[in-house]
């Protein structure tokens, strides 16, 4: 692996974001809202594999305090080998000194404990579709 981290918009291909969002089994939303939910995002890391998009995420922030993760994408060939965290300490080297919260797919908890993330007992959730989100077990 010849592994390349980026840490703008600039230059990608916004189909093949939504393709590695998609593989990587989290929420899909067209293209185009992809593109905009990203650039508008604090902070951004794609990691490519040569050429290759292999991961994502994004996070959103006021900049001080508060910041949240999102979209953390990894193709799952590439799952268990270092990615994730490679994502994640992209994020965090933008993120220093605020307090950081994310979405966790259920299954990926674990992953998130490894890393110093503790599962919160305050958190509250509005979601567009409420019914989707409890199936998944999101929410309660």
């Amino acid at each position: 692996m010849n592994i390349n981290l980026k840490f703008d918009c600039n230059n990608i291909n916004w189909e093949i974001v939504c393709d590695v969002i998609e593989k990587a089994g989290l929420s899909t939303h067209p293209v185009k809202e992809t593109q905009i939910a990203f650039e508008n995002s604090f902070a951004c890391v794609f990691v490519f594999d040569d050429d290759k998009l292999i991961g994502t995420g994004r996070a959103i922030s006021d900049g001080v305090f508060q910041a949240g993760i999102y979209d953390i994408a990894v193709l799952p060939e590439y799952h268990k080998k270092g990615i994730g965290r490679v994502i994640m300490e992209g994020l965090e080297s933008k993120l220093q000194n605020m307090n950081i919260i994310l979405y966790a797919n259920p299954t990926a908890q674990s992953f998130y404990k490894k890393l110093g993330y503790s599962k919160m007992l305050t958190g509250m959730a509005k979601f567009k579709n409420e019914e989707s989100m409890r199936n998944r077990g999101f929410i309660e």
